[in-house]
């Protein structure tokens, strides 16, 4: 009998296989696993390119009657992404990817060939969708910046629907959900702050403040849990990484300002490998930046562009437990895919 872990790896390369088959790009050619690397031969490679996904016959999703219908008399695809933000994963590899472009949420589901756009009930739009994270039971939750709210995925359903969050949230950003307590916890940008929130919308407790100093805050963007106590915060305008702890005590930085490798000029999505590797995005060097858990640059991956492995204004990030990497690649409108190959030490 094969296990589990085994039979998702199966599922999962089956699905990349299907990528790599219907792939198609903007840039010429067609990409293939392990054609590129980094870091570039004689080097050890740690990082190779996978495929990209612009839209569901990339990830092997056939077109519906009624989007064929609609493509003929407007020539125009419907489902493309436009300016994707996030992008997640759940572990029955369904593909989430927040866009602005189209006011929703795209919803890839290869295992079942479907695709649909998530909006809110009655079809309103979600004009600011950035941020999403997996939560229990194959939930997931969004946050739109311009609505000012956190809204729920249900699976199966084709609508979003607003958290009764008992706080004032102010551009809420970027969101983690602890699966051991239950709680979820909102980025809120412009009041320089992290709330926490219990499962029935109460909140249990807000980290930093507004400032410099650590542990402090000057427009927070994104989070993720980096192990079970420790917390990595993008502090974007502070140009630097925190690790705090669950009660938002300081733990450590990194980053400053500048546009070399190893600085943080735009830091965006913020993600983990299984080894620990902290994956930072920066918009502004159009870059995927690897560092280890002290802020030592590990490796650098990518540059402006709009070909295989190039980025253009990348936002987020997401790495799931098998160590594919997914980095929504805002303004060349696609989802680009890595895997981590092995230590970058």
């Amino acid at each position: 009998m094969i296990s589990r872990p085994a039979a998702d790896r199966i599922i999962r390369l089956a699905i990349l296989g299907a990528l790599l088959t219907a792939c198609t790009s903007t840039a010429p050619g067609r990409w293939k696993e392990n054609e590129l690397f980094w870091p570039p031969a004689p080097a050890q490679a740690r990082i190779t390119f996978v495929t990209a996904i612009s839209r569901p016959e990339d990830l092997g999703i056939g077109k519906g009657f009624f989007q064929w219908l609609s493509e003929v008399f407007t020539g125009e695809a419907a489902n493309q992404l436009v300016k994707p933000m996030a992008v997640t994963v759940t572990e029955d590899n369904i593909v989430f990817v927040a866009d602005p472009g189209v006011e929703g949420v795209h919803r890839f589901n290869p295992g079942h060939s479907e695709y649909h756009l998530i909006r809110r009930e009655g079809n309103k739009p979600l004009p600011s969708p950035v941020a999403l994270a997996i939560g229990a039971n194959g939930q997931v939750y969004v946050s739109d910046s311009q609505l000012d709210t956190v809204f729920r995925i249900d699976p199966g359903s084709e609508f979003a629907t607003p958290l009764a969050l008992k706080a004032t949230l102010k551009h809420p950003t970027g969101l983690a959900w602890l699966n051991e307590s239950g709680q979820l916890l909102v980025v809120d940008t412009w009041s320089h702050d992290i709330k926490v929130f219990n499962a029935d919308g109460s909140l249990y407790g807000t980290l930093g403040k507004r400032g410099e100093a650590p542990g402090q805050f000057n427009y927070p963007t994104h989070i993720w849990p980096y192990n079970e106590e420790h917390l990595l915060v993008t502090d974007s305008l502070n140009f630097r990484v925190q690790i705090v702890d669950y009660q938002g005590n300081f733990i450590h930085a990194f980053g400053q300002q500048g546009n070399a490798s190893g600085n943080l000029s735009r830091p965006k999505g913020i993600a983990a490998d299984q080894q620990g590797h902290i994956y930072v995005v920066d918009a502004l060097l159009h870059a995927m930046q690897i560092f280890d858990a002290q802020g030592q640059l590990l490796l650098p991956v990518g540059h402006q562009g709009s070909g295989a492995g190039e980025f253009w204004l990348p936002a987020g990030i997401f790495i799931d437990k098998q160590n594919m990497i997914y980095i929504a690649d805002s303004y060349n409108k696609r989802i680009l895919v890595f895997r981590y190959l092995g230590d970058t030490t």
